[in-house]
């Protein structure tokens, strides 16, 4: 096998962020080209369309304009943003102006790499060339199965494996410069279809890896797959942070130019901005994410309604901060951090006392 064998989260090499908090540019930058998807995947909350019609999400893609906006403002950041992630809720192949993004953020130097993530069903060779000459720096695929049955009861669309198969492997051929990462939710696998994965892609993509299945999303329960209760999805033990780290380096931003705190916010319940009529600068540093960062060392996080039942918690955090909240919070709160910043959290029943009201406009 060609591929190394590794998680697509870098596990060892990691920026200990209790020594930078706090970031004055993002490392992360999430932005969703498109929160619809192909697949109805029962372990996520976007196939469930009435699900996101009770939630006020409409399916919808990312205007070309709304992400000028917000590449141009990734430039005013006095650090290079180190990875724009092109992915948060769906398919980013469906928006087809996917390759000019990569291409415009290159172009003025916004960031340092953008990668994507996809379920490769999209993923022509034709479609994987213009991604490639954008500039795409890496791209995440996701797979489903090692046959078409699999697939069919996984991803809930009838489509061939030899057609995910085959989209895999012509994008090795001509990826050039841009890094690969196949990986597989390889609990309900037995042994032989977890070497069958590795036999069919291992030869076809630069890292490789078996996951296990988590919940990650909030306020959403996982269907047709069983969260792993012995490890954690990158085979990590599992143990429970307390602060959550992301809203520390990462900010995301939804297709209609809202923006959340974190990249699980799939019901947009935690809105901390818009790029539409504010700079992600401004979101970046203002009132709203500070106080979810406040909640946070506080040891807030499970008064929360929505943080309070996060899966990733437990089976997913690359890094915990918990053995330095109380002097982060002490060390931000001598520096006049939280000085205009009130308790997110208003008692024990999860209230907001941070409130922000995004005025919904019409996307350019």
């Amino acid at each position: 096998m060609k591929a190394k064998y590794e998680p697509r989260i870098d596990l060892r090499n990691r920026t200990r962020l209790e020594t930078v908090i706090p970031l004055a540019t993002p490392f992360i930058v999430f932005v969703d080209p498109s929160d619809a998807c192909n697949f109805k995947c029962g372990f996520c909350p976007t196939s469930d369309r009435g699900l996101m019609k009770s939630v006020d999400r409409p399916w919808k893609q990312m205007s070309f304009e709304v992400f000028k906006k917000i590449a141009d403002d990734l430039v005013k950041f006095p650090d290079k943003v180190r990875v724009l992630r092109l992915y948060k809720d769906g398919e980013p192949i469906l928006n087809r102006r996917l390759p000019d993004m990569i291409r415009y953020a290159k172009d003025i130097g916004a960031v340092e790499r953008v990668d994507t993530t996809t379920n490769a069903s999209l993923l022509t060779k034709e479609k994987g060339l213009g991604l490639v000459q954008a500039g795409l720096d890496r791209i995440n695929i996701s797979i489903y199965g090692v046959n078409s049955d699999q697939y069919r009861s996984f991803s809930g669309v009838n489509i061939a494996f030899e057609k995910i198969l085959t989209n895999v492997r012509n994008f090795y051929e001509i990826r050039g410069r841009c890094e690969m990462l196949v990986k597989i939710s390889g609990d309900s696998l037995t042994s032989n279809e977890k070497d069958l994965f590795l036999e069919y892609f291992g030869d076809y993509t630069d890292k490789i890896y078996i996951e296990h299945v988590m919940s990650c999303w909030p306020e959403f329960k996982v269907k047709g797959v069983e969260v792993n209760q012995e490890k954690g999805i990158y085979g990590q033990e599992i143990e429970e942070a307390d602060a959550c780290s992301y809203p520390f380096y990462s900010i995301s931003i939804n297709s209609d130019g809202a923006v959340s705190v974190c990249f699980l916010d799939w019901s947009h319940k935690m809105i901390v901005g818009d790029v539409r009529n504010q700079s992600v600068q401004e979101i970046w540093d203002g009132k709203q994410m500070r106080a979810y960062r406040k909640m946070f060392l506080q040891g807030d996080r499970k008064k929360h309604n929505v943080c309070g039942g996060c899966g990733q918690m437990t089976h997913g955090m690359p890094d915990n901060i918990d053995a330095f909240k109380e002097s982060l919070l002490a060390k931000l709160m001598g520096q006049g951090y939280f000085d205009d910043v009130p308790d997110l959290i208003d008692g024990a029943e999860g209230i907001f006392s941070v409130k922000l009201s995004v005025t919904k406009k019409p996307i350019f």
